[in-house]
Protein backbone atom coordinates (compact mmCIF):
# COMPACT_ATOMS: atom_id res chain seq x y z
CA UNK A 1 0.00 0.00 0.00
CA UNK A 2 1.39 3.39 -1.01
CA UNK A 3 2.16 6.26 1.34
CA UNK A 4 -0.81 8.66 1.44
CA UNK A 5 -0.13 12.42 1.58
CA UNK A 6 -3.01 14.02 3.47
CA UNK A 7 -3.99 16.72 5.91
CA UNK A 8 -2.38 20.11 6.39
CA UNK A 9 1.34 20.24 5.71
CA UNK A 10 3.01 23.61 6.30
CA UNK A 11 5.47 24.65 3.61
CA UNK A 12 7.92 25.58 6.33
CA UNK A 13 10.12 28.66 6.18
CA UNK A 14 13.85 28.37 6.79
CA UNK A 15 14.72 30.74 9.66
CA UNK A 16 17.88 32.73 9.03
CA UNK A 17 20.19 34.75 11.24
CA UNK A 18 20.92 38.41 10.54
CA UNK A 19 23.98 37.33 8.55
CA UNK A 20 21.87 34.92 6.46
CA UNK A 21 23.00 31.64 7.98
CA UNK A 22 20.42 29.00 8.87
CA UNK A 23 19.14 29.55 12.41
CA UNK A 24 18.82 25.98 13.63
CA UNK A 25 17.57 26.72 17.19
CA UNK A 26 14.78 28.85 15.66
CA UNK A 27 14.01 26.09 13.15
CA UNK A 28 13.52 23.59 15.96
CA UNK A 29 11.25 25.95 17.90
CA UNK A 30 9.18 26.59 14.78
CA UNK A 31 8.70 22.86 14.20
CA UNK A 32 7.32 22.44 17.72
CA UNK A 33 5.00 25.44 17.22
CA UNK A 34 3.65 23.92 14.00
CA UNK A 35 3.10 20.47 15.46
CA UNK A 36 1.36 21.95 18.51
CA UNK A 37 -0.86 23.77 16.02
CA UNK A 38 -2.17 20.45 14.74
CA UNK A 39 -0.45 20.06 11.38
CA UNK A 40 -0.23 16.64 9.75
CA UNK A 41 3.28 16.86 8.31
CA UNK A 42 6.30 19.14 7.83
CA UNK A 43 7.50 20.16 4.37
CA UNK A 44 11.09 21.40 4.47
CA UNK A 45 13.07 23.35 1.86
CA UNK A 46 10.34 24.10 -0.63
CA UNK A 47 9.49 27.44 -2.22
CA UNK A 48 8.56 28.96 1.15
CA UNK A 49 11.76 27.46 2.57
CA UNK A 50 13.83 29.36 -0.02
CA UNK A 51 15.31 26.21 -1.54
CA UNK A 52 16.87 28.30 -4.31
CA UNK A 53 19.17 30.00 -1.79
CA UNK A 54 20.50 26.80 -0.15
CA UNK A 55 23.53 24.76 -1.15
CA UNK A 56 23.56 20.97 -0.76
CA UNK A 57 25.43 21.04 2.54
CA UNK A 58 22.87 23.45 4.04
CA UNK A 59 20.08 21.36 2.53
CA UNK A 60 21.31 18.23 4.28
CA UNK A 61 21.83 19.99 7.61
CA UNK A 62 18.35 21.54 7.50
CA UNK A 63 16.83 18.13 6.84
CA UNK A 64 18.86 16.45 9.57
CA UNK A 65 17.77 19.04 12.14
CA UNK A 66 14.16 18.89 10.96
CA UNK A 67 13.96 15.09 11.14
CA UNK A 68 15.66 15.06 14.54
CA UNK A 69 13.24 17.66 15.96
CA UNK A 70 10.11 16.10 14.46
CA UNK A 71 10.99 12.79 16.12
CA UNK A 72 8.54 10.82 13.93
CA UNK A 73 5.53 12.78 15.24
CA UNK A 74 4.48 13.60 11.67
CA UNK A 75 5.88 12.77 8.20
CA UNK A 76 8.73 14.94 6.90
CA UNK A 77 8.56 15.91 3.22
CA UNK A 78 11.76 17.14 1.55
CA UNK A 79 11.81 19.38 -1.51
CA UNK A 80 14.04 18.04 -4.29
CA UNK A 81 13.81 21.06 -6.54
CA UNK A 82 16.33 21.83 -9.27
CA UNK A 83 16.48 22.77 -12.94
CA UNK A 84 18.35 19.62 -13.91
CA UNK A 85 17.26 16.01 -13.38
CA UNK A 86 20.70 14.99 -12.08
CA UNK A 87 20.57 17.71 -9.41
CA UNK A 88 17.09 16.66 -8.28
CA UNK A 89 18.24 13.04 -8.01
CA UNK A 90 21.23 14.13 -5.91
CA UNK A 91 18.87 15.90 -3.48
CA UNK A 92 16.62 12.84 -3.41
CA UNK A 93 19.58 10.67 -2.42
CA UNK A 94 20.50 13.10 0.39
CA UNK A 95 16.90 13.08 1.62
CA UNK A 96 16.73 9.30 1.61
CA UNK A 97 20.08 9.01 3.40
CA UNK A 98 19.06 11.30 6.28
CA UNK A 99 15.64 9.69 6.77
CA UNK A 100 12.99 11.89 5.12
CA UNK A 101 9.55 10.30 4.87
CA UNK A 102 8.68 11.54 1.38
CA UNK A 103 9.85 13.87 -1.37
CA UNK A 104 8.27 16.79 -3.19
CA UNK A 105 9.58 17.37 -6.72
CA UNK A 106 8.99 20.70 -8.43
CA UNK A 107 8.93 21.03 -12.20
CA UNK A 108 12.16 22.37 -13.70
CA UNK A 109 12.19 26.15 -14.08
CA UNK A 110 13.93 28.68 -16.37
CA UNK A 111 14.01 26.09 -19.18
CA UNK A 112 11.03 25.31 -21.43
CA UNK A 113 10.43 21.60 -21.99
CA UNK A 114 7.71 19.34 -23.41
CA UNK A 115 5.33 17.17 -21.41
CA UNK A 116 7.25 14.08 -22.58
CA UNK A 117 10.48 15.57 -21.26
CA UNK A 118 8.71 16.49 -18.03
CA UNK A 119 7.44 12.91 -17.66
CA UNK A 120 10.97 11.58 -18.18
CA UNK A 121 12.30 14.03 -15.56
CA UNK A 122 9.93 12.85 -12.84
CA UNK A 123 10.21 9.20 -13.86
CA UNK A 124 13.99 9.42 -13.53
CA UNK A 125 13.74 10.90 -10.03
CA UNK A 126 11.27 8.17 -9.03
CA UNK A 127 13.54 5.50 -10.46
CA UNK A 128 16.45 6.66 -8.32
CA UNK A 129 14.81 6.63 -4.90
CA UNK A 130 12.72 4.31 -2.76
CA UNK A 131 10.90 7.25 -1.17
CA UNK A 132 7.34 8.24 -2.12
CA UNK A 133 7.14 11.38 -4.26
CA UNK A 134 4.58 14.14 -4.59
CA UNK A 135 4.78 16.14 -7.79
CA UNK A 136 4.76 19.93 -7.41
CA UNK A 137 3.13 22.17 -10.01
CA UNK A 138 3.77 25.84 -9.33
CA UNK A 139 3.19 27.10 -12.87
CA UNK A 140 2.66 30.76 -11.80
CA UNK A 141 6.33 30.82 -10.70
CA UNK A 142 8.01 28.23 -12.98
CA UNK A 143 5.88 28.88 -16.09
CA UNK A 144 5.81 25.13 -16.66
CA UNK A 145 2.63 23.18 -15.98
CA UNK A 146 2.19 19.44 -15.46
CA UNK A 147 -0.86 18.84 -17.61
CA UNK A 148 -3.55 16.57 -16.11
CA UNK A 149 -2.91 13.87 -18.71
CA UNK A 150 0.77 13.84 -17.73
CA UNK A 151 -0.16 13.65 -14.04
CA UNK A 152 -2.41 10.66 -14.79
CA UNK A 153 0.46 8.93 -16.59
CA UNK A 154 2.94 9.68 -13.78
CA UNK A 155 0.48 8.44 -11.14
CA UNK A 156 0.98 4.92 -12.53
CA UNK A 157 4.60 4.93 -11.31
CA UNK A 158 4.62 3.04 -8.03
CA UNK A 159 6.32 5.64 -5.83
CA UNK A 160 4.69 8.77 -7.31
CA UNK A 161 1.85 9.13 -4.82
CA UNK A 162 0.44 12.64 -5.21
CA UNK A 163 0.70 16.20 -6.44
CA UNK A 164 0.70 19.65 -4.89
CA UNK A 165 -1.30 21.84 -7.27
CA UNK A 166 -0.28 25.49 -6.81
CA UNK A 167 -1.68 26.66 -10.14
CA UNK A 168 -4.61 28.38 -8.42
CA UNK A 169 -6.83 26.95 -11.19
CA UNK A 170 -9.57 24.91 -9.54
CA UNK A 171 -10.68 23.53 -12.92
CA UNK A 172 -7.19 22.10 -13.35
CA UNK A 173 -7.31 20.62 -9.85
CA UNK A 174 -10.69 19.04 -10.50
CA UNK A 175 -9.49 17.48 -13.76
CA UNK A 176 -6.47 15.94 -12.02
CA UNK A 177 -8.72 14.55 -9.28
CA UNK A 178 -11.14 13.17 -11.86
CA UNK A 179 -8.36 11.53 -13.90
CA UNK A 180 -6.77 9.88 -10.85
CA UNK A 181 -9.94 8.71 -9.09
CA UNK A 182 -9.64 5.05 -8.24
CA UNK A 183 -5.83 5.28 -8.09
CA UNK A 184 -3.77 5.51 -4.91
CA UNK A 185 -2.95 9.15 -5.58
CA UNK A 186 -3.46 12.27 -3.45
CA UNK A 187 -4.15 15.72 -4.80
CA UNK A 188 -2.99 18.39 -2.34
CA UNK A 189 -3.96 22.03 -2.67
CA UNK A 190 -1.13 24.51 -3.02
CA UNK A 191 -3.25 27.68 -3.11
CA UNK A 192 -4.21 28.46 0.48
CA UNK A 193 -7.38 30.33 -0.49
CA UNK A 194 -8.78 27.18 -2.15
CA UNK A 195 -8.30 24.52 0.53
CA UNK A 196 -11.99 24.16 1.39
CA UNK A 197 -12.97 24.17 -2.29
CA UNK A 198 -10.33 21.55 -3.03
CA UNK A 199 -11.60 19.29 -0.25
CA UNK A 200 -15.10 19.58 -1.70
CA UNK A 201 -13.75 18.35 -5.03
CA UNK A 202 -11.93 15.42 -3.44
CA UNK A 203 -8.50 16.79 -2.55
CA UNK A 204 -6.74 15.11 0.38
CA UNK A 205 -5.46 18.26 2.07
CA UNK A 206 -3.03 21.10 1.41
CA UNK A 207 0.60 22.12 1.50
CA UNK A 208 0.10 25.59 2.90
CA UNK A 209 2.51 28.48 3.44
CA UNK A 210 0.01 30.26 5.72
CA UNK A 211 0.17 27.28 8.09
CA UNK A 212 3.53 28.66 9.29
CA UNK A 213 1.64 31.55 10.87
CA UNK A 214 -1.82 30.14 11.57
CA UNK A 215 -1.48 26.35 11.86
CA UNK A 216 -4.63 25.99 13.98
CA UNK A 217 -6.80 27.90 11.48
CA UNK A 218 -5.45 26.01 8.46
CA UNK A 219 -5.72 22.65 10.23
CA UNK A 220 -9.26 23.64 11.23
CA UNK A 221 -10.29 23.91 7.58
CA UNK A 222 -9.28 20.28 7.05
CA UNK A 223 -10.31 18.83 10.41
CA UNK A 224 -13.77 20.38 10.39
CA UNK A 225 -14.39 19.29 6.81
CA UNK A 226 -13.34 15.72 7.59
CA UNK A 227 -15.68 15.54 10.60
CA UNK A 228 -18.64 16.79 8.56
CA UNK A 229 -18.65 20.38 9.83
CA UNK A 230 -18.75 21.85 6.33
CA UNK A 231 -19.95 25.26 7.47
CA UNK A 232 -17.23 25.45 10.13
CA UNK A 233 -14.59 24.50 7.57
CA UNK A 234 -15.75 27.27 5.25
CA UNK A 235 -15.69 29.78 8.10
CA UNK A 236 -12.08 28.86 8.88
CA UNK A 237 -11.25 29.28 5.18
CA UNK A 238 -12.67 32.80 5.15
CA UNK A 239 -10.88 33.54 8.42
CA UNK A 240 -7.59 32.59 6.74
CA UNK A 241 -8.19 34.53 3.52
CA UNK A 242 -6.82 37.95 4.61
CA UNK A 243 -3.44 36.39 5.42
CA UNK A 244 -3.20 34.75 1.99
CA UNK A 245 -4.16 38.02 0.30
CA UNK A 246 -1.49 39.79 2.37
CA UNK A 247 1.21 37.87 0.46
CA UNK A 248 1.12 40.74 -2.05
CA UNK A 249 2.49 43.16 0.55
CA UNK A 250 6.06 42.03 -0.09
CA UNK A 251 8.23 39.65 -2.09
CA UNK A 252 7.48 36.06 -1.14
CA UNK A 253 8.14 34.73 1.51
CA UNK A 254 8.90 37.91 3.44
CA UNK A 255 5.27 38.32 4.60
CA UNK A 256 5.37 34.86 6.21
CA UNK A 257 8.61 35.63 8.02
CA UNK A 258 7.48 39.07 9.18
CA UNK A 259 4.18 37.58 10.39
CA UNK A 260 6.07 35.06 12.50
CA UNK A 261 8.23 37.82 13.97
CA UNK A 262 5.06 39.72 14.91
CA UNK A 263 3.83 36.54 16.62
CA UNK A 264 7.07 36.48 18.63
CA UNK A 265 8.52 33.54 16.68
CA UNK A 266 12.05 34.06 15.39
CA UNK A 267 12.22 33.81 11.59
CA UNK A 268 14.85 36.32 10.52
CA UNK A 269 15.29 37.89 7.10
CA UNK A 270 14.77 36.35 3.68
CA UNK A 271 17.83 35.45 1.64
CA UNK A 272 19.05 38.24 -0.63
CA UNK A 273 17.95 39.71 -2.96
CA UNK A 274 14.55 39.67 -1.21
CA UNK A 275 14.35 42.81 0.90
CA UNK A 276 12.52 43.40 4.19
CA UNK A 277 9.02 44.85 4.11
CA UNK A 278 8.67 48.62 4.40
CA UNK A 279 7.37 50.19 7.60
CA UNK A 280 4.06 50.92 5.87
CA UNK A 281 3.74 47.32 4.67
CA UNK A 282 4.52 46.02 8.16
CA UNK A 283 1.79 48.26 9.62
CA UNK A 284 -0.72 46.86 7.11
CA UNK A 285 0.30 43.31 7.97
CA UNK A 286 0.09 43.98 11.70
CA UNK A 287 -3.47 45.27 11.25
CA UNK A 288 -4.44 42.10 9.35
CA UNK A 289 -2.99 39.83 12.04
CA UNK A 290 -4.83 41.79 14.73
CA UNK A 291 -8.11 41.48 12.85
CA UNK A 292 -7.49 37.73 12.57
CA UNK A 293 -6.91 37.69 16.34
CA UNK A 294 -3.47 36.16 15.88
CA UNK A 295 -1.82 39.00 17.81
CA UNK A 296 -3.13 41.48 20.38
Amino acid sequence: MRFVPKGIIPAMITPLTKDYNVNFPALRKLIDFLIRGGVHGIFAIGTTGEFYAMNNAEYQEILENTIDQVKSRVPVYAGVNAIGTRESIALAKISEKVGATALSALTPYFITISQNELYDHFAAIAGNTNLPITLYDNAPKTHLMIKPATVEKLAKISNIVGIKDSTGDLTNTAEIINRTRGMEFSVMMGRDSLIHAGLAHGAMGAVAATANVAPEIVSGIYNKYMTGDIKGSLEEQYRLLPLRIAFSLGSFPTVIKESLELLGIEAGPCAAPIAPMTAEEKDQLKKILKEMKLID
